[in-house]
C-alpha cells in the first residue's frame, strides 16, 4: 500500500475517532435541558456528517484517479516527460509552462479524449496549479465513464 494510501487511511480513521467523540458528546447537549444546548448538540451531530461527506467525496475522487492513472499506465499513454525541480523542490516555471502548453493543444484537439484531459491534468499539477489539476481531471472522469456507457 502506497504512503498516500496509509494517509488518507489514517485520516479516515481520526474522522471516525473524532466523530465518535463528537456524536457522544452531542448526545449529552441534546438531553439537556436549555434550548441552546440541544441547538448546539444538533449542530454538533450535521456538522461531523458533512465532514464524512467531504472526506468520502474526496477518496472517491482519489480512487477514481488512481483508476484511471493505471488505465492510461496499461494503455501505454502515461507521459514521460520529467519537469527539472529547483533544489527546494518547486517546479522550473519555464519547462512546466513547456510541457502544459503541449498538453493543452492536444486538448484542443481532442476535447473529446479523457486521456488528453488527463494528461494535462497532470500537467496543470506540475505547474502547482491544483485547482485546475482537479478540474481537468473532473473532465477526464467524466468523459471516461461517457466513453464506457
Amino acid at each position: 500500500m502506497s504512503r498516500t494510501r496509509w494517509g488518507a487511511l489514517f485520516m479516515a480513521l481520526l474522522l471516525a475517532l473524532y466523530l465518535a467523540v463528537v456524536i457522544g458528546y452531542a448526545i449529552n447537549l441534546i438531553r439537556d435541558p436549555p434550548p441552546i444546548a440541544q441547538a448546539m448538540g444538533w449542530a454538533l451531530v450535521v456538522l461531523p456528517l458533512v465532514g464524512v461527506w467531504g472526506l468520502a467525496a474526496e477518496l472517491r475522487f482519489g480512487f477514481r484517479a488512481e483508476a484511471l492513472a493505471r488505465r492510461l499506465k496499461a494503455e501505454g499513454g502515461l507521459p514521460d516527460d520529467e519537469v527539472p525541480a529547483r533544489a527546494s523542490g518547486r517546479v522550473e516555471r519555464a519547462a512546466a509552462d513547456a510541457v502544459f502548453e503541449r498538453y493543452a493543444a492536444e486538448v484542443q484537439r481532442h476535447p473529446a479524449s479523457w486521456q488528453h484531459w488527463f494528461r494535462l491534468a497532470l500537467a496543470y499539477d506540475a505547474a502547482s496549479d491544483r485547482r485546475r489539476a482537479r478540474w481537468a481531471m473532473r473532465e477526464a472522469m467524466r468523459l471516461e465513464r461517457a466513453d464506457e456507457a
